[in-house]
């Protein structure tokens, strides 16, 4: 759609006419030159002041009328996009071990698929945040770098599948992979600084793979500014996926705990979809979205048009000859 950025500018319209009918005429400076033959110049061969021609008068009313337009800065406005204020650097690190296809949680949905849709929804409220997603298992992998397109985020989630990153559980793998990506973006233009980083850990089990301790992970975090909550999922220590023991079973409360509370962050249990959902509100309360998404329309210029076709019409306006307008 077209709009005016300036439209004020119209007012100037009729700043011509009022111009002319509100100030006296030009006198001449200076004394008059006697010519004693003027009088014999009467008659028809004296010089005659003839009116501006009207297509020389619509001409510059047109030319004005341009001048006004391009004045009044006329763009294209484009369709309406999102564009997120700047919030918090948030990752997801979430447990995709054999214990993760325990059904207990849900019935008929096992563990993961629970934390797909709470933690899905979880993320579709986090307006104004960059999001990132990590899988861990045996070994931890990004599956979604930091991204303000929540909805990218959400179906990175719901592709992940049990097992797909290995049977056990490297929990301290998964925090250490979590700080390279944030000090990563962090050296980055315009890096938002470590206090605004925050990594949301689920797990059903205890640390039984991996190079780097939890403890050890969580001393790294906390050094550089990263706040960890953990989240103890599952109502069970069954065997997992395949029979492989899962993410070693037995959830380590002892040791999610100390995680969050070596880097300034809480610990929660969640044994059912319910217990879940709460969680994640009670995150969404102590680390805030931005706000809410705001919206722009990009715009493209058109003011060189009038401007243009006025400075071309202004060159037959100005050599036109003719008299002075009465």
């Amino acid at each position: 759609m077209i709009d005016f950025a300036w439209p004020w500018m119209l007012l100037c319209l009729p700043l011509p006419w009022l111009l002319a009918r509100l100030l006296p005429a030009a006198r001449p400076q200076g004394e008059a030159l006697f010519l004693p033959f003027a009088a014999s110049l009467v008659g028809d061969t004296a010089p005659t002041v003839r009116a501006a021609p009207r297509a020389q008068k619509v001409l510059f009313m047109l030319v004005w009328l341009l001048l006004l337009t391009a004045a009044a800065r006329p763009q294209w406005l484009g369709d309406a996009e999102s564009v997120p204020s700047t919030g918090r650097r948030l990752l997801l690190a979430v447990d995709v071990s054999g214990s993760m296809a325990i059904e207990d949680m849900a019935g008929g949905y096992n563990r993961l698929q629970v934390v797909q849709k709470v933690a899905g929804e979880f993320i579709q409220r986090r307006h104004g945040d960059r999001v990132g997603l990590i899988l861990f298992g045996t070994q931890p992998y990004l599956q979604a770098p930091l991204s303000a397109d929540l909805a990218t985020i959400g179906e990175f989630l719901n592709q992940a599948v049990v097992g797909v990153a290995g049977t056990q559980t490297a929990i301290g793998d998964a925090i250490g992979l979590a700080i390279k990506r944030l000090r990563e973006e962090g050296d980055k233009p315009g890096g938002q600084p470590a206090g605004e980083t925050v990594l949301i850990l689920l797990t059903d089990g205890s640390n039984t793979a991996g190079a780097m301790p939890p403890q050890q992970a969580a001393k790294l975090a906390a050094a550089a500014g990263l706040r960890i909550y953990t989240i103890g999922a599952g109502s069970s220590g069954e065997a997992g996926f395949f029979g492989f023991g899962g993410g070693g079973g037995d959830l380590d409360e002892g040791t999610l705990k100390g995680i969050a509370q070596a880097t300034g962050g809480e610990y929660f249990r969640a044994t059912d979809a319910d217990a879940l959902q709460q969680v994640y509100a009670r995150i969404d309360k102590m680390e805030p979205s931005a706000g809410r998404e705001q919206w722009y329309r990009p715009s493209d210029e058109w003011f060189y048009w009038p401007l243009g076709l006025a400075l071309l019409l202004s060159v037959p306006a100005v050599v036109w000859k003719g008299a002075r307008w009465k």
